[in-house]
């Protein structure tokens, strides 16, 4: 029955109006025939959602109105029932045809899904569908041709639209060893690559996913008025009774019936959220839930991590400084070596230094161990490496002289990470690696400020000279330096227990604790690793801060559409009811009225889908910072 109610819902409004044409057209008694018809038509719907509500013990709007027109039918006002359910019948119409418009973004992101891959099999090219790619194949992809899977290139060059991941419009140049996302679109050249993610592991349709729950998950708002509708029905039916007991005029009970249905009030939420969780969607931002807008609107103190966060993450060797008189490329080729166990942003970068240099990496590590937060202990050629900051040095009781300590802190202060390495217990080299400030962090901070955070603070596993020097430029409110990755998580509980509600933003292994821990955690989607993506609350899929700060203006938007449509749901439905109880609105024009503040309701939840980050004054949404330091990269692993 429901099925086929879905299915010819619209045609059963559109022959419910022409009935109620026609009877007004005829006349006489084939009106109220007509009349009658256009009730049943378009009140079977109605009664039949009322019915399945009541099986599940719930009292709902529909119960309401199926209650008030059978009264209407037995006291014979037939204009005023064929009206009523007309009118509601077309609401539900307008409310699904909006409502399929505030998920335009989710729509498409689906459309931009990738269908068939060019995989090469036995040595030839072959269009398969991209459901029957596997990880490890090797896919060809042309001009104007989507990435149909996730993986590395591994011949060619192509600039890349990839919109469809981090919805900015900017192109990228994507080459050898470059990591590719499904979805993306080669603008012009030609590539070939590896799977190694597919179907739905895809970044691609994990985004899709994470929208779809996204969107169908409730706001406390949503969910406080659902518990509302159970006992609002209920109440109203025993509000009509006492009027009539007062009135003795059923045509009033029955309006006041009607009137107070609360379908604004109940569409409001909804519609609000929908529409901001579709913004964020289409500018690269996932938020991953209803929920997730309430307590990201109310966060008042950030907590970045450093690298990779507040800096590009892509850090390079700026310096190699060596203690010991011997040749410069043996010695680095051995330290670089033993950095190819480590996961972190700075073991990368030496390792990416070593190849850069072109030296060949093919001897084997005998044996190593990762020191979280510290850096490493590795046996190369048969001697024992220590490479990492002060305090692994100390730990392995490996002596500093005071040149060596000057030396350091001088290359902090210019902005550089100083890594030490010992070999067999004595310091032999300080490498420096340096990473630059995002371009977009101080507009992206300053449109935080500027929307309501209240404090900003940096924590970092990094020495306190480069975290006061990152702290100064971007005019943060504090910073810790040398934090391991407990240790934040201990600091984020201390402002919670002091009743701040905190968002840490960060993108790597060490963040993950942190960032489950906050009441809101987010992570930089393109440069982020796996387990920071699951435990964050909120994803940017463009690695830039300005989706962070559109994502905190974007809920705080949306929180205020949903009090401005319940505000107005309830006044609306107030009014409506004194005019009914005054003798000022008649069933049919009070349903009207209904109607229309459904309406509206709706289309200024629709208005958050062209939301867009206020311009502040003296910033420009996408100005370039000139001349900005750069900072030492995080010397916190593991």
């Amino acid at each position: 029955m429901q099925r086929i109610i879905n299915k010819y819902k619209n045609e059963m409004t559109f022959v419910t109006l022409l009935l109620i044409v026609l009877a007004f057209i005829i006349g006489g008694l084939g009106k109220d025939v007509l009349l009658i018809v256009a009730t049943i038509i378009a009140g079977v719907p109605i009664a039949f959602k009322a019915w399945q509500a009541m099986r599940m013990r719930l009292f709902s709007i529909e119960l309401l109105v199926t209650i008030a027109v059978v009264g209407a039918l037995i006291i014979g006002e037939y204009v005023e029932s064929a009206v009523v359910t007309f009118l509601f019948m077309f609401g539900d119409y307008l409310e699904g045809r909006t409502l399929q418009k505030t998920r335009s973004a989710l729509r498409e992101l689906t459309d931009m899904a990738p269908e068939v891959a060019t995989v090469i099999r036995d040595g030839k090219e072959m269009t398969v569908s991209v459901d029957d790619v596997a990880v490890g194949e090797q896919l060809v992809i042309r001009a104007g041709g989507k990435i149909p899977v996730d993986g590395t290139i591994v011949k060619g060059e192509a600039m890349l639209d990839e919109a469809a991941i981090t919805g900015e419009a900017k192109r990228a140049i994507k080459t050898i060893n470059d990591v590719v996302f499904s979805g993306t679109i080669v603008d012009n050249g030609y590539m070939e690559m590896i799977a190694e993610k597919v179907g739905d592991d895809t970044t691609f349709a994990k985004m899709i996913e994470l929208v779809e729950e996204a969107q169908e998950s409730k706001t406390k708002t949503e969910k406080f008025l659902n518990v509302f509708a159970k006992y609002y029905t209920p109440a109203i039916v025993g509000l009509a009774v006492i009027v009539y007991v007062i009135t003795k005029d059923v045509h009033v009970a029955i309006t006041f019936l009607v009137i107070a249905c609360p379908g604004a009030l109940v569409i409001g939420a909804p519609v609000s959220t929908v529409a901001g969780i579709g913004n964020g969607a289409k500018h690269g931002v996932l938020i991953k839930g209803g929920e997730m807008i309430d307590e990201l609107a109310k966060v008042d103190t950030i907590i970045f991590d450093k690298t990779g966060t507040l800096t590009e993450g892509k850090p390079t060797v700026t310096d190699i400084k060596l203690f010991v008189d011997e040749d410069e490329t043996k010695l680095f080729t051995q330290i670089a070596l033993a950095e190819t166990i480590s996961e972190h942003h700075l073991g990368k970068t030496i390792v990416k230094e070593a190849e850069r240099r072109g030296i060949r990496l093919d001897g084997k590590v005998e044996h190593g161990n990762v020191v979280k937060g510290h850096g490493l202990i590795a046996t190369v050629t048969g001697e024992q490496f220590v490479i990492g900051n002060e305090q692994l040095m100390q730990r392995e009781n490996i002596p500093i002289c005071t040149t060596y300590r000057n030396y350091a802190i001088d290359r902090q202060t210019r902005g550089n990470t100083a890594i030490y390495v010992a070999r067999n217990s004595e310091i032999v080299a300080i490498i420096s690696i340096a990473d630059n400030v995002r371009s977009d962090a101080k507009v992206a901070l300053a449109s935080l400020r500027a929307s309501g955070v209240r404090q900003m603070i940096m924590l970092t596993g990094d020495n306190a000279h480069t975290a006061k020097a990152v702290t100064t430029e971007l005019r943060l409110d504090g910073y810790h330096a040398k934090l391991l990755p407990h240790e934040k998580v201990a600091f984020v509980k201390q402002l919670q227990e002091k009743g701040h509600v905190v968002a840490m933003v960060g993108d790597g292994i060490n963040d993950a604790p942190a960032i489950a821990t906050a009441n809101i955690g987010i992570a930089m989607g393109e440069g982020g690793t796996d387990i920071s993506l699951e435990a964050a609350d909120v994803v940017l899929m463009a690695d830039q801060l300005i989706q962070f700060a559109h994502a905190y203006a974007l809920t705080k938007a949306t929180v205020r559409n949903m009090w401005q449509n319940t505000i107005f749901a309830v006044s609306t439905v107030a009014l409506l009811l004194v005019g009914v109880l005054y003798g000022k609105v008649h069933l049919a024009s009070g349903m009207f009225i209904h109607e229309a503040s459904v309406l509206l309701v709706i289309l200024n939840g629709m208005r958050l889908i062209r939301f867009t980050l206020p311009r502040r004054k003296g910033y420009g949404a996408n100005k370039e910072r000139k001349g900005s330091m750069p900072v030492a990269a995080q010397s916190t692993k593991g």
